[in-house]
């Protein structure tokens, strides 16, 4: 599984918007890469829906949406044009699938991400009786190899840049995916950090300094952009954009 920091695994793959070649086709921009369990399944539906609702604000801030599942195109497109034709979700109904959902049914990709967690339906311990009871015969379909809801956040260089991995039974918050990649972008920008449930607009975190005589500047307090709880703390007012 790459981590964070590292460049994001390249690949080739068919989408139902065509043949994407990743990194390649998105570079300069961000993009939200992420996985869904299976086709027509409920929470994954709800997901799908709420991306297609926020895809325009996504592109305001320079960002795609890339979809994967070890489902075949056949199955996507079946699925989203059911979608369009007879969801209606918190309001939104009629709606479009206008990112692409990639087809990968070898599960290379998945595989190269690290979106497959065997563990994730059958505990150790339901695997290891499995295992017993048919005298270690275990098949690949005994364990889950369907996608979790993996998410990477990668930036306009194709380093990844944060991870989200959620099970099954929970849909992710969209709206946080967001949040996270304006937090990121405006450290990236101004060599800041955001304080825990930062928003755009709130004060941001000024780095620590390095020296012995740049927090003993900090302690006495005279920089009056800064306002410091402690040396190691320091915040100032966001800048307008």
């Amino acid at each position: 599984m790459p981590l964070i920091g590292d460049d994001a695994p390249s690949f080739t793959a068919r989408t139902t918007l065509g043949v994407v070649n990743f990194p390649d086709d998105y570079r300069g921009k961000w993009v939200v890469f992420f996985s869904h369990p299976g086709d027509f399944t409920p929470v994954c539906t709800t997901e799908f829906m709420r991306f297609a609702s926020m895809q325009e604000e996504f592109g305001k801030i320079n960002t795609e949406l890339l979809g994967l599942s070890i489902d075949s195109n056949s199955s996507h497109i079946a699925w989203l044009e059911a979608i369009r034709d007879k969801i209606e979700y918190k309001g939104m109904k009629n709606v479009d699938i206008m990112f692409p959902v990639i087809e990968d049914l070898s599960m290379d990709v998945a595989c190269r991400y690290g979106m497959i967690h065997p563990h994730a339906r059958y505990s150790p311990e339901e695997i290891l009786e499995k295992f017993e009871r048919t005298g270690g015969k275990l098949k690949l379909q005994e364990f889950s190899t369907e996608t979790v809801r993996a998410t990477f956040i990668i930036d306009p260089q194709a380093k990844i840049r944060a991870m989200l991995h959620y099970p099954f039974s929970n849909g992710r918050n969209m709206d946080e995916i967001k949040r996270l990649i304006l937090a990121l972008q405006k450290s990236d920008r101004e060599h800041v950090y955001t304080p825990e449930n930062w928003h755009p607009g709130e004060d941001v975190i000024v780095p620590n300094p390095t020296t012995w005589t740049g927090a003993k500047d900090r302690a006495t307090g005279e920089n009056e952009s800064l306002k410091c709880s402690g040396w190691f703390l320091c915040m100032r007012k966001d800048i307008k954009r």
